[in-house]
């Protein structure tokens, strides 16, 4: 049993409720604060007060969209071996690149991970070569082959039986992904919106309105936009990005296992419905230096708890009968919201 989580003081009983309760199901109205201020009892400038209070100490990153992975652009989990003495300066160059939203030290001889997001396989690549480039190291890149479980949410009451439920709600089937281009095929006005989209919603009462304005649209008509991306899945999710570290989910691990390929989906599924694990997906191997492909992310108070977890799992599924590796984090770099498109984008519409 995890123990409980330990948030600022800062987050009262309400606050609490407007970080775990609107993470999803955000409510996709004219004047969506409201609508949360008479769920939890207070007012509109209240909520929005204290949603804004909370992005100043870093507790909220945005409240917005995201996006399905290589739905809308290419993306891809890559990484390097910084020598020691340049990292700090090898992180500065990743870091950036706009098309980088996460950059951490793990540990790891490929001590530097980092999320490349693009429109298109051809501008992620561009990336990665300016990145080698730049920095002079080789950069390995593993692109998303299966997901079992990425929501990016956080319970935040840590209880095995919400948890749980969570899973249950999600279903257990896994999503296998075509290896095409990853291009943006879609007309020029959603992918203004999305463009618009991807920093997140002002913190006003009418946050669909401003966003409407800054594409010339309709409220209503990008409301209902946004409505149909949840719905066919172009958007994972709608609501509150919270930020783990900030929230006292201090320790992380990426685990990973060399599983044989006739293998690999079915433990990916077991995997994925175990309450600790917020992150589970099969990636490409690069040989011979990374020869793991199943990945999964554990987050907890501290080292111990995760790496508990990651025991207890492994030892009930037989996941370590298989090379595996873990691989906990130092630094965080950079942690921003993916962004596929950007005015160069717009401009080759």
């Amino acid at each position: 049993m995890p123990r409980q989580l330990v948030l600022p003081a800062a987050v009262d009983a309400t606050a609490f409720r407007l970080l775990n309760e609107w993470q999803r199901d955000f409510p996709l109205v004219a004047r969506p604060f409201a609508r949360i201020a008479e769920t939890v009892g207070s007012n509109e400038d209240e909520v929005l007060a204290a949603y804004r209070q909370m992005m100043a100490q870093g507790l909220v990153s945005r409240v917005g969209a995201v996006f399905a992975p290589r739905r809308l652009g290419a993306s891809a989990l890559a990484a390097l071996a910084a020598p020691p003495e340049r990292l700090e300066e090898v992180a500065a160059r990743v870091t950036r690149e706009p098309s980088i939203n996460h950059n951490y030290q793990r540990e790891h001889r490929f001590n530097l991970w980092f999320v490349v997001t693009a429109a298109s396989r051809a501008q992620l690549d561009e990336v990665v070569a300016g990145i080698e480039r730049d920095t002079g190291c080789a950069v390995i890149v593993l692109p998303l082959e299966e997901e079992f479980h990425i929501d990016l949410g956080f319970d935040l009451k840590q209880g095995a039986q919400g948890r749980r439920a969570r899973r249950a709600s999600a279903g257990g089937e896994s999503i296998a992904l075509a290896n095409g281009d990853g291009g943006c095929r879609l007309p020029e006005g959603d992918r203004q919106l999305i463009a618009a989209l991807q920093g997140g919603l002002a913190l006003e009462p009418r946050p669909f309105a401003r966003l409407a304005a800054n594409v010339g649209r309709d409220e209503s008509a990008v409301i209902g936009r946004i409505d149909a991306w949840l719905a066919d899945g172009l958007i994972r999710r709608f609501g509150v990005v919270v930020r783990h570290h900030e929230l006292g989910l201090e320790a992380n691990a990426m685990c990973v296992w060399d599983v044989p390929d006739a293998e690999v989906s079915e433990l990916g599924r077991q995997l994925a419905r175990e309450s600790a694990v917020t992150l589970c997906y099969r990636r490409s191997r690069v040989l011979p230096g990374w020869p793991y492909n199943l990945f999964c992310m554990i987050h907890g108070s501290a080292r111990e708890e995760v790496l508990a977890a990651r025991e207890d799992l492994a030892a009930r599924l037989g996941l370590d009968d298989h090379p595996h590796a873990v691989l906990f984090s130092c630094r965080r770099f950079k942690q921003t919201g993916a962004r596929y498109l950007g005015a160069r984008d717009l401009a080759n519409v």
